[in-house]
């Protein structure tokens, strides 16, 4: 089990608490964590980039130009990618990018970043994340003075003044518990946890427990 200080907003130790070898100390896979992250990156593409081909592209009845004596090469039609205003050749059309990923992969993935973020002395587990209103000023006062950060990826289970506070702050982002995912563990150098979220992923990343997690 790995130990690890539990502060409060103040950057003030008031207990400790253990977490699992199994999710917070594991081999770091790169290549199983780049993976997953171009699965994710793929699967938000819109897709809907689309180009007419030949056929699609009005006029072309007739032939430009005589089929001799012009010095040019043979058209047949003006709707020939040959042809200024023409139609693509191979171009793209609406398609769907999504990656689907097997849900073990997903697990694993956020089991490397988030021994990572540990190791690194990245991870910092909050007794609460509960702030009194949702005041943008407050929570960015709270991360660069109390804590000397800028850019933090900050979870918790429900905390609607902390979603609402960090929403202006461009650096930081705040995501529920079953939304966590590793391309934002990546993306933000700091991981902050309230110790409820580090239990639940915990339980949700054990092996031997499946369900109850979307890790998209």
């Amino acid at each position: 089990m790995a130990t690890v200080d539990v502060v409060n907003l103040n950057n003030q130790k008031v207990s400790a608490i253990d977490l699992p070898d199994f999710v917070f100390k594991a081999k770091v896979n790169e290549p199983l964590v780049l993976q997953v992250i171009r699965a994710q990156l793929a699967s938000r593409r819109q897709g809907t980039a689309s180009t007419k081909c030949k056929s699609e592209v009005r006029g072309g009845g007739k032939k430009p130009f005589k089929q001799k004596g012009t010095g040019n090469a043979r058209q047949g039609s003006s709707r020939s990618p040959l042809m200024p205003g023409g139609g693509a050749t191979f171009g793209p059309k609406p398609r769907d990018y999504t990656q689907r990923t097997p849900r073990e992969i997903l697990k694993g993935s956020l089991r490397c970043v988030l021994s990572d973020k540990l190791a690194s002395e990245r991870l910092l587990v909050i007794d609460s994340l509960q702030l009194e209103t949702p005041k943008t000023k407050m929570l960015n006062e709270i991360l660069s003075k109390n804590f000397k950060i800028t850019k933090a990826l900050l979870v918790d289970s429900k905390n609607r003044n902390l979603s609402l506070a960090s929403r202006n702050l461009p650096t930081v982002r705040y995501l529920a518990t079953n939304s966590i995912n590793t391309y934002d563990l990546v993306k933000y150098e700091w991981l902050f946890l309230s110790k409820e979220s580090a239990l639940e992923l915990s339980k949700n990343l054990d092996s031997k427990i499946s369900g109850g997690f979307a890790g998209a």
